[in-house]
């Protein structure tokens, strides 16, 4: 792979990015005005959406054997709900649950 190769692969990837952030400023402007009911629709439907796969995705490979094997993923999932029903902020709620599960995991049993 030469240097021009290298060139245009950033550039491509570059203009794509661009790209990908400017289309929905282009098509929907900067205001809800113009936004479809259903992408509004979706906007609403895909955090609590994301949040069930990433659910289900954490609790493929959960283990009843012990109590150490599943009780920080309940831990952190039941502080993840009260945080989520609390505020109402997905983002919150994921961060903190994600972060209790790591400390828990990796500090209570060294």
């Amino acid at each position: 792979m030469n240097l021009l190769h290298s060139l245009l692969i950033v550039a491509v990837v570059a203009i794509s990015t661009l790209l990908t952030r400017a289309i929905p400023f282009i098509l929907f402007g900067r205001g809800e005005k113009r936004v479809g009911a259903t992408v509004l629709y979706i906007g609403r439907l895909l955090p609590p959406a994301i949040m069930a796969t990433l659910l289900i995705y954490a609790l493929r490979d959960i283990s009843f054997g012990g109590v150490e094997n599943w009780l920080f993923d309940l831990g952190a999932i039941g502080v993840t709900t009260l945080i989520h029903l609390k505020w109402r902020n997905a983002l919150l709620s994921i961060a903190v649950g994600t972060i209790l599960y790591m400390i828990l995991v990796q500090g209570l049993f060294w």
